[in-house]
């Protein structure tokens, strides 16, 4: 008997230290150290990392892939986020399942402060099934709702899209909406591609270069108080964009906060008369047309049309005639004015329809607007005029910049591109997935081009070498897209560039060693009711850098900038946007692996065209008694035709210049086809017709 309750006291002592033992344990795991979910519990929104045994810290971005997050990482070109999701959950109720509304409220807003606890109860009292009590609440408030443990309580797994280097090219990377559906900018553009494909999207932007061009624009738009600016960096040979920025701009996460100037991105959207810029493209038609050369000379004597005058500035003082480079350099609207006439309307357009001028520019941002230009058939003498100086055309900057980057490459038009190269380690398949869903390359331009992918020699004589010190000894990488300009031209019009910066109006744009080349251009503003508003003006330079073997493009504009005591009174780009320019590439040169040359004066050798070339030997020149472009001497048009040797005969297309001539007398009237335009509030052109709407009076769009 002694020894059975030996036994039973052993047993319940043995199940008293069991029962102690769980109880301890139930005390800590509820009490004293409550455990943590499972895994499996918030794998939804709280997924594990992907590691990478080469990057225990998870430094390497290009590599990070959400896999339980629906929508893909934005990278710039070097793997920097741009944009993220970041795990998220939405609570939801359901009414009928709450056994007290009001105190399932009240414990609700413990943990979010934000709650209107009289607005959840009103719904948490219907007789709905599904009630959205919270949205984006990140991970550690949805334990603390969990831990609440209410009956009817659920959460569903989400997102949030953020943007952690905020303002950085905002405009571009635009927003999605509470649905995580892209509506603005590449968001918008990639949304199938970015939500079917968990790999990064990859952008040809480096946030280094766009931080730079920010500061430097916003320096500048300061410094000249104008009302907006942009700028944009461009890869000549590839079209990949490096920077893109329009001020003012805004906080990407703050999307719905931002006002509708700060979303609008001048780059792409807004349309802004090019001024003097164009005539490097009136210059480029008409020595690939063959109708003009450098040794031609143009009359820069004022041209009357009706009550309307083509002129240059009162305090500009030059010859009679000048040569092309001098037209260029010096920038005179008559001259280029006489340059558009030789060539004609039907090959202007046909010039400017190839070079894209005609169409949107094919830029992955859906953003991006179409041109105002005068319809074809509206498009005579006077139209013809006027936008070989770049006005009666309203263009976005990007446009101009792949112009730019054209007449510098070797005459290649690329196309202008959000998303980088890959890499040479990239697959088949990658190239694949970052171009799946961009838009179909654009249509064989009219007038014969052809789209190739040619090796083109970008210099000859001394800077035709490698320059190792100014490349940065990278292998070289061929243009790809239509040619509309032979080598020959092209580095003709290179050296023309060249010429504005060392001894032209453009001096305010040169860097020692990066041998800057570039055109700027002013055009007087447009008023809201029409008409040129005097002394408010577009102010521009598009440049090209290093010039003797080029790389990148480089545009800044600025919009109704003031003066200031440095400028001496004067608005025009030499004076703001050229320095601006100049100041953006001495600080991005060794960002993009270029350093200054060390031989400057074989190199400026090279690219050295005199300002007023000799005429070849047998060739009859351009200009005084032989200006086929004086539109009030059709006569000696006609023996231009007859006259002229110096080029190869092509008599059919001579005979359509004199027809048209002949079919559009030199008269002012309402079908010119020329602009009148609006401005919006957010910098836009809207366009509208008008037959008075001054496009002829016009200022020097180009002075110092």
């Amino acid at each position: 008997m002694e020894r059975m309750r030996v036994r039973l006291l052993s047993v319940a002592g043995g199940f008293g230290v069991l029962f102690g033992a769980v109880g301890l344990k139930l005390t800590l795991a509820t009490v004293l150290h409550p455990m943590a979910p499972a895994p499996r519990q918030i794998a939804p929104q709280v997924p594990r990392l992907p590691t990478n045994p080469a990057d225990p810290k998870g430094l390497m971005a290009d590599d990070l892939s959400l896999s339980h997050v629906r929508r893909a990482t934005v990278t710039d070109r070097n793997g920097q986020i741009l944009a993220i999701s970041l795990p998220m959950a939405a609570v939801f109720a359901n009414p009928l399942e709450l056994m007290d509304p009001k105190d399932a409220a009240q414990k609700l807003k413990a943990i979010l402060p934000t709650l209107d606890v009289d607005d959840v109860v009103r719904r948490l009292s219907g007789k709905k099934q599904f009630v959205y009590i919270a949205r984006e609440i990140p991970p550690e408030k949805e334990l603390a709702i969990n831990d609440l443990g209410i009956p009817g309580i659920y959460f569903e797994p989400g997102e949030k899209r953020r943007y952690p280097l905020g303002r950085t090219a905002a405009q571009i990377m635009g927003a999605v909406d509470v649905d995580d559906h892209g509506v603005a900018g590449v968001e918008r553009y990639f949304d199938h591609r970015l939500t079917s494909d968990s790999k990064p999207l990859r952008l040809s932007l480096d946030v280094r270069v766009q931080a730079v061009v920010r500061d430097e624009l916003a320096a500048a738009k300061t410094e000249f108080q104008a009302i907006g600016a942009c700028a944009i960096v461009m890869d000549v040979r590839t079209g990949e964009v490096v920077a893109m920025v329009s001020l003012p701009d805004y906080d990407a996460n703050l999307f719905n906060h931002a006002t509708d100037d700060q979303r609008f991105n001048r780059a792409v959207t807004g349309m802004y008369e090019p001024g003097s810029t164009f005539k490097l493209q009136t210059a480029a038609m008409a020595l690939q047309d063959n109708v003009a050369h450098v040794w031609d000379r143009f009359s820069t004597i004022p041209i009357h049309v009706g009550r309307y005058t083509i002129s240059d500035m009162k305090t500009d003082h030059f010859a009679p005639w000048l040569s092309m480079p001098e037209v260029m350099a010096y920038s005179s609207n008559p001259a280029a004015a006489h340059i558009a006439l030789d060539v004609g309307a039907k090959r202007q357009q046909d010039w400017l329809r190839a070079m894209g001028f005609f169409a949107r520019v094919p830029i992955e941002l859906p953003e991006a607007g179409h041109p105002i230009i005068p319809s074809v058939a509206r498009w005579g003498q006077s139209t013809v005029m006027t936008v070989g100086f770049g006005h009666g055309v309203a263009e976005p900057p990007l446009a101009i910049v792949r112009g730019t980057a054209a007449a510098a490459n070797g005459g290649v038009l690329v196309k202008p591109t959000l998303i980088a190269r890959p890499e040479p380690a990239e697959t088949q398949d990658d190239r694949q997935a970052s171009t799946l869903f961009s838009p179909a390359g654009a249509a064989t331009p009219a007038g014969g081009y052809q789209d190739v992918s040619a090796h083109l020699p970008l210099s000859d004589g001394p800077a035709s070498r490698d320059n190792s010190d100014v490349v940065g000894g990278e292998a070289e990488i061929v243009p790809e897209g239509p040619k509309l300009l032979s080598d020959a031209n092209s580095l003709l019009l290179r050296k023309m560039l060249r010429l504005v910066v060392t001894k032209g109006i453009g001096k305010s744009a040169e860097v020692p060693g990066y041998f800057v080349g570039g055109k700027t251009g002013t055009a007087e503003k447009v008023g809201a009711r029409g008409g040129y508003l005097k002394h408010v003006n577009i102010s521009a330079f598009t440049g090209i850098f290093p010039m003797n073997t080029p790389r990148y493009a480089v545009y800044v504009m600025l919009d109704s900038p003031m003066a200031t005591k440095a400028t001496h009174g004067w608005t025009t780009a030499a004076w703001n946007a050229a320095p601006t320019v100049a100041k953006i590439v001495a600080r991005i040169g060794p960002m993009l692996s270029l350093f200054p040359a060390a031989d400057t004066a074989a190199i400026d050798a090279a690219l050295d065209i005199p300002m007023q070339p000799a005429t070849p030997s047998g060739a009859r020149e351009l200009g005084p008694g032989n200006d086929p472009g004086d539109p009030h001497d059709e006569a000696r048009s006609r023996q231009h035709v007859a006259t002229r040797h110096d080029a190869k005969p092509d008599l059919e297309r001579l005979r359509q210049t004199i027809s048209w001539r002949d079919a559009h007398p030199a008269r002012r009237d309402a079908s010119d086809g020329s602009l009148k335009t609006s401005r919006d509030a957010s910098g836009s052109l809207k366009t509208s017709r008008d037959a008075s709407d001054g496009s002829l009076k016009t200022s020097r769009d180009a002075s110092r």
